[in-house]
């Protein structure tokens, strides 16, 4: 009779045990003649190996091809007058606020506050702010202008759902661009 190996182990491991405590003398000898048998059977054959695909090598010739990780005229000429034309960059001489840090996934809107009702200004009395919390659990209030995050994000709208920015970024190339992102309202 063969047995799978696993089985096997656990039979050679396990009946030892168990037939010392549950059997008694009487079928003890007979529990090891049984072991003296397994013990003796050849191990089953292992798996062959799995075959391996052979695969061809490819050598790359780069000759009369430009480097594509620098520029060439064309596209540096049309960078330049791109950066020229958008006028996007942002401005170093503008202080940075305490929530520019951070990172912009780092900070968690918590709620949002409405400014002095009794203003005699009404878009004062409308005006809606933020309460944004840093990781050391600093509470901020924000309101519409002013930044946050690392990428000159400057705030255009707070609702219930969350912070809108525009976000000014850099490419590879140097060009600069405006992007929108949100920080969400987390409960």
């Amino acid at each position: 009779m063969r047995l799978p190996g696993v089985i096997r182990l656990a039979v050679v491991v396990g009946l030892p045990l168990l037939g010392s405590v549950g059997c008694g003398d009487a079928r003890l000898g007979e529990l090891q003649t049984w072991l003296a048998e397994i013990k003796r059977l050849p191990p089953e054959p292992l798996d062959p190996p799995p075959q391996i695909k052979q695969i061809d090598n490819f050598l790359y010739d780069d000759t009369g091809r430009r480097d594509p990780f620098v520029m060439d005229e064309r596209s540096a000429a049309e960078s330049a007058e791109a950066r020229a034309t958008s006028g996007i960059a942002p401005d170093p001489l503008r202080s940075k606020e305490p929530l520019e840090q951070y990172p912009l996934d780092a900070l968690r809107m918590v709620g949002t506050l409405q400014w002095d009702p009794n203003a005699p200004d009404a878009a004062k009395r409308a005006e809606v702010g933020g309460l944004v919390t840093t990781p050391d659990g600093i509470l901020h209030r924000v309101r519409v202008g002013n930044y946050l995050g690392r990428n000159e994000g400057r705030i255009t709208l707070i609702d219930e759902q969350g912070i809108q920015l525009t976000e000014i970024v850099q490419d590879g190339a140097g060009d600069w661009s405006e992007r929108q992102a949100t920080l969400p309202l987390t409960q």
